[in-house]
């Protein structure tokens, strides 16, 4: 879906047509841009940027809160359109999926027939404007459908697929982020040619494992199935706060609080992990994470707090000493199936059992 939430504002309100639309947080606050409408995206303002970046690229920029409901709505609708085609959808999020219709409910030999009808009825039922794009792969099909935008329709076939991924910027490719792009510059490794000359060994010398997904990838070898049931990964919780904070209590606080939360939210999802992972976000945008897993059983709650508290005095004391955080998240991974299970009676509750043993403020919406 092209500029999904921003689109959807638009559609809700039609006045907005043409104008730089930003979804996000306040530019006066610490908040981040969500999505950003084409027009406003003439001006430079992406994804993930702060949102007083925004502001400052376009003063004349509208700054919407997200409505995840609104958006969730019209999701589930495009998910109906796939399913008159369809039962092989794989969500990536929730503006884009990849679809399996080499076998399809219309008996259409063409896929890019059916890309074609499906933008259509995208179009005609919910008057939204998407993008797609058509390969024999994953991989392919990805970076086809990021190359004609807005409402567009672009086809790798086997045939074009080595000459187009000869051609292709290397940051272009999924998982090639700053740090590698990087790292593949200092080695002259910025366009597709360069990448193909390259020995497998040579790039796994260099990069590890990644160097193994480069080589197979550029070219254009990607055995992944399209998925139809998504399994859940992680669950986490995030606050990108008002000022940077240094260790002390309210830093501290804010961390009981993310753990009342992610006990929330792993009791709705009725899992239980064996990995906790500590995500820091410095006052320079730097971002580093530290996880601890168990072998052999799942995190208790007690066991969560425990861990995230040791953490995060181990990142702010000794590993980074005087550095000022913007950024605090806690996830839960490695899990299986529906293995929560309540507390036994007569203990303590998760909220109470925080209270009593670590240390920083709650605020009162925290329930205590």
């Amino acid at each position: 879906m092209d500029a999904f939430f921003a689109s959807v504002e638009i559609l809700d309100n039609p006045q907005l047509k043409g104008l730089p639309v930003v979804v996000g947080g306040s530019p006066q606050s610490r908040g981040v841009v969500c999505a950003a409408s084409y027009a406003a995206r003439k001006f430079g303002i992406r994804s993930a940027i702060p949102c007083s970046m925004a502001q400052r690229l376009c003063p004349e920029a509208i700054f919407l809160p997200p409505r995840f409901e609104r958006y969730r709505e019209l999701s589930k609708m495009v998910h109906e359109i796939f399913r008159k085609y369809t039962d092989l959808i794989e969500p990536v999020s929730l503006d884009e999926a990849w679809l399996d219709v080499t076998s399809n409910k219309i008996n259409s030999p063409s896929a890019t027939w059916i890309a074609q009808q499906l933008k259509e009825d995208i179009l005609s039922e919910t008057g939204l404007v998407s993008s797609a794009g058509v390969s024999y792969n994953k991989f392919l099909a990805k970076i086809a459908s990021d190359e004609d935008k807005p409402n567009g329709l672009f086809v790798i076939t086997p045939q074009s697929a080595p000459e187009f991924l000869k051609n292709i910027a290397i940051r272009k490719i999924p998982g090639v982020g700053k740090v590698t792009q990087k790292r593949l510059q200092q080695l002259d490794l910025e366009v597709g040619y360069q990448l193909l000359a390259k020995s497998e060994d040579y790039l796994i010398q260099h990069l590890g494992k990644f160097g193994h997904y480069l080589f197979q990838i550029i070219r254009g070898i990607d055995l992944r199935p399209v998925v139809n049931s998504y399994e859940q990964k992680s669950v986490g919780i995030e606050n990108t706060f008002a000022e940077d904070l240094g260790y002390g209590d309210e830093l501290l606080g804010i961390l009981k609080e993310l753990l009342i939360g992610l006990f929330k939210r792993l009791q709705k999802s009725e899992k239980k992990g064996k990995t906790l992972t500590l995500k820091v976000k410095f006052s320079d945008f730097k971002q580093i994470t530290r996880s601890v897993s168990t072998s052999d059983q799942y995190l208790t709650e007690e066991g969560i707090a425990q861990i995230a508290y040791q953490k995060l005095e181990q990142i702010c004391l000794r590993e980074f000493p005087q550095r000022k955080i913007r950024l605090l998240g806690v996830s839960i991974a490695n899990f299986k199936g529906r293995e929560v299970k309540t507390m036994p009676s007569g203990q303590l509750d998760f909220f109470t059992y925080l209270e009593q043993n670590f240390p920083g403020p709650l605020k009162a919406e925290s329930g205590l």
